[in-house]
């Protein structure tokens, strides 16, 4: 198997390829891996809705794991910001976790603004075909705003937060998602099983 991925700084690298075959690990999970890749604003939902899909997947007996923007930049990405440069390198690492995730044979739910369509092409870039499952969120800057569940657009508003999606710095969305949900006509427990839906008809999910 062979990935697409950005050249190492270190020589004399040899990718590895285990003794496991893609579908030796789907037989053993009952499913096949992918990356659900839920991307909208703060305050859309991404983590609420990957959240309640993660929740439906393990009763089902899937092995998934929800990938949460703010739980990574507590450890693997604690040292990057917010500025451009710094969004890119954020999304560039947890594209390479999530797709050795999916390469165990896992369901990873990536909730990550990931504003910038060039770095969610390049994750799209690193999967196999099917593997890569754009959830596009899409939850008007209004009702996101009004929500506002961590203070952020008000202190955003307020001068405090510089580089803010969706205020000062840009929310490029998807031309073309695989999974469209449109949250102000949606419950979470709708919106959920739009995306369980979306894994079934798909074939990636074994029968429950």
């Amino acid at each position: 198997m062979v990935f697409a991925m950005s050249a190492p700084k270190a020589e004399n690298l040899t990718w590895h390829a285990g003794e496991v075959e893609k579908d030796a690990r789907a037989a053993a999970h009952g499913h096949r891996g992918a990356v659900l890749w839920f991307t909208g604003l703060s305050g859309s939902g991404k983590s609420t809705i990957g959240h309640r899909v993660e929740r439906r997947l393990i009763e089902r007996g899937a092995f998934a794991y929800v990938l949460d923007g703010d739980n990574v930049r507590h450890g693997l990405n604690s040292d990057l910001g917010f500025a451009p440069e710094d969004r890119v390198e954020n999304i560039r690492r947890i594209g390479e976790v999530a797709r050795l995730f999916a390469d165990a044979g896992g369901l990873v739910l990536s909730a990550f603004i990931s504003p910038y369509r060039h770095d969610r092409d390049r994750v799209r870039a690193l999967m196999g075909p099917g593997e890569f499952i754009e959830v596009f969120v899409d939850t008007p800057l209004e009702i996101c705003e009004a929500r506002d569940p961590k203070g952020l657009y008000k202190k955003a508003r307020a001068g405090e937060i510089a580089n803010f999606t969706g205020l000062d710095a840009p929310y490029e969305a998807p031309t073309n998602p695989e999974v469209h949900l449109e949250t102000e006509r949606l419950s979470v427990d709708e919106a959920a099983a739009s995306v369980v839906r979306y894994l079934e008809e798909h074939d990636i999910l074994g029968e429950s």
